[in-house]
């Protein structure tokens, strides 16, 4: 079969309905994949909060499609850690029925709470397709119940670390594995629930796959992705063809570490437009710290390209033809591309400051599409003091920052790294923890003023009715 990287020729009016039927199909199998999760997890940050994530890839992790839910964060990560799934577990060793998972922060994936689940799609018996599911489960261990190990300064303070490792065959689940997850969270019925959940989302994205394979025949189910990909890439060099030629230098800083008050840690950006292309160099960042500041390769590349795509026409679909014009360069060691044993858990800051920086540049070189600097998320977890354990993960969203000629929407968060997610609904909360949410509201002025005002921001109110130990 044709590598989805070669250049496509030009297609006919009915190959390029066939793509376009093909690109929305299989959007819609990941989205189904997403709201299986959501269905079946039993965590209530999952059911409630409707945080679950699907994607597509190709036997080399070349992003096809994702869940209209999914972000950035959590897409890239499912698309850079089938390269290290692959070294750890050949494909020629995985059979039909199969389903892998990882969490590992330095292969591809974002921190240890984030399970990364994959089950390979066969085509006369080779694997051509991997479908993803990927979800925060409760507990996984660590210092701090729920994956919020603010204060730490290493991994392995954040909780058990799992290479890419079989959990599943066409029998069912790997029983070692699961109990090794079990063994090691506070939770673990809900952590064996949510891995079915995973397990069950990637199997229904296998089986559309496989449908649509089927149905269309492999050879143009091939040659229908090659032709979406490639009108992808041509429609983004077209875009980036339009900013003005240049290098624009920008930088954000993130106020302290946590461990140490005032000691800043600065993100640096050179971004360099001209023709279709463009480059991010992020030389000159920061070395990674013993604290909760620094991010896995995947997260930052996520914040990078969210940035560089708020800048181009939004209907231009998200998949890996997007990444062909793209040159991201992020220095290893740095904030933005942590090596082991440094912590990840708290890679939303660097991301976030690298996602800044760049529309800094970019609002430099084109300032009619200026985007103010917007409020980043503020994750929490409350849970029982001992056991019986339970635990209770959500966020306060901060606004977006406003834009040339509009207001900043209110309580977005973190634009690349939530999505669909939602505020949980009180009843549910209050019904599996000792909790009374009081209220849940946006806070007044609190976005800014200006011609145009920033996002305002969110402030929930608890009431905790046990005693209970608060991360954020």
């Amino acid at each position: 079969m044709t590598d989805p990287a070669t250049t496509a020729p030009a297609a006919s009016a009915a190959d390029q309905m066939t793509a376009e039927v093909l690109r929305n199909a299989l959007v819609v199998a990941a989205e189904e994949a997403s709201i299986v999760v959501v269905r079946s997890a039993y965590s209530t940050f999952i059911v409630e909060g409707s945080d679950a994530s699907a994607a597509i890839l190709d036997a080399e992790g070349r992003l096809i499609a994702h869940s209209m839910a999914t972000t950035l964060m959590n897409s890239m990560a499912l698309s850079v850690a089938v390269p290290h799934l692959l070294a750890d577990i050949p494909a020629a060793t995985m059979r039909p029925g199969d389903v892998f998972v990882t969490n590992d922060a330095y292969g591809g994936g974002i921190h240890t709470n984030d399970l990364l689940v994959f089950r390979p799609v066969f085509v006369y018996g080779t694997v051509r397709w991997f479908t993803g599911t990927l979800i925060h489960v409760s507990d996984i261990g660590g210092s701090s119940a729920g994956g919020m190990a603010s204060l730490a300064t290493d991994i392995f303070q954040e909780g058990l670390q799992l290479p890419p490792v079989r959990i599943a065959t066409a029998d069912g689940l790997e029983q070692p594995i699961v109990r090794i997850l079990q063994l090691n969270s506070r939770t673990p019925d809900k952590v064996l629930g949510d891995v079915q959940a995973l397990i069950a989302g990637a199997t229904t994205a296998a089986t559309r796959v496989e449908e649509l394979i089927a149905t269309h025949g492999a050879e143009t189910f091939q040659q229908g992705i090659n032709a979406y990909l490639h009108d992808t890439e041509q429609r983004t060099r077209a875009a980036l063809s339009r900013l003005p030629a240049g290098t624009f230098h920008a930088s954000y800083d993130i106020d302290d570490d946590g461990i140490h008050p005032d000691r800043r840690h600065t993100v640096r950006v050179a971004v360099t437009t001209g023709r279709d292309a463009l480059t991010l160099d992020f030389a000159g960042t920061d070395a990674q710290v013993p604290a909760a500041v620094n991010a896995s390769v995947s997260q930052s590349l996520a914040a990078v390209v969210f940035a560089v795509r708020c800048f181009l026409d939004p209907t231009i679909a998200m998949n890996d033809g997007c990444l062909r014009a793209l040159d991201v360069r992020l220095p290893i060691g740095s904030l933005l591309n942590a090596q082991s044993p440094y912590p990840c858990g708290g890679r939303f800051l660097p991301a976030y400051a690298a996602m800044e920086a760049v529309f800094q540049a970019l609002s430099d070189a084109v300032p009619e599409r200026a985007i103010a600097a917007s409020g980043i998320l503020q994750p929490f977890s409350i849970a029982a003091t001992d056991a019986p354990y339970w635990i209770h993960l959500a966020y306060d969203y901060g606004g977006v920052g406003a834009r040339h000629g509009k207001d900043g929407p209110d309580a977005t968060g973190i634009h690349f790294g939530l999505g669909r997610n939602s505020v949980p609904q009180t009843e549910p909360v209050e019904n599996r923890c000792p909790i009374r949410v009081e209220s849940v509201a946006c806070l007044p002025d609190s976005g800014g003023p200006g011609r145009w005002r920033g996002g305002r921001g969110t402030r929930t109110v608890f009431r905790l009715l046990a005693d209970a130990d608060i991360t954020t």
